[in-house]
């Protein structure tokens, strides 16, 4: 499986982003898909998950309300609207999935996400 992300960027508080994550190759073998992020001197957090079976999502209660994670399986495309965004959103976001049978996640390239006050 590979991922590739896309979305990031610049934007001022109180906007919107969404990031994208493109799955390829075995795709199927997927069974849950998220994403982490890490800013600068900060541990890295998870933002938010979606099984790839049934839907079911988690939020890190630091974005709760705020961002939506979706997912798109007939292009094996998941997604995280982030909206309401704040400075301490301003991190370097990265996708992952877990595959059946595997101990390891599969990253995505990750992508910048800048929120300026």
């Amino acid at each position: 499986v590979h991922l590739v992300e896309s979305g990031g960027g610049l934007v001022q508080a109180g906007g919107s982003l969404r990031l994208s994550c493109a799955a390829s190759g075995s795709t199927y073998s997927i069974t849950n898909m998220g994403w982490y992020r890490q800013a600068p001197g900060k541990m890295r957090e998870l933002v938010a998950t979606i099984s790839a079976g049934d839907g079911g999502a988690y939020y890190a209660d630091s974005v709760k309300g705020r961002f939506t994670i979706s997912g798109d399986n007939a292009r094996d495309t998941w997604y995280l609207q982030m909206s309401s965004l704040n400075p301490q959103d301003t991190a370097v976001y990265n996708c992952y999935a877990e595959l059946r049978g595997s101990l390891y996640y599969v990253w995505g390239q990750g992508t910048q996400v800048t929120v300026s006050s």
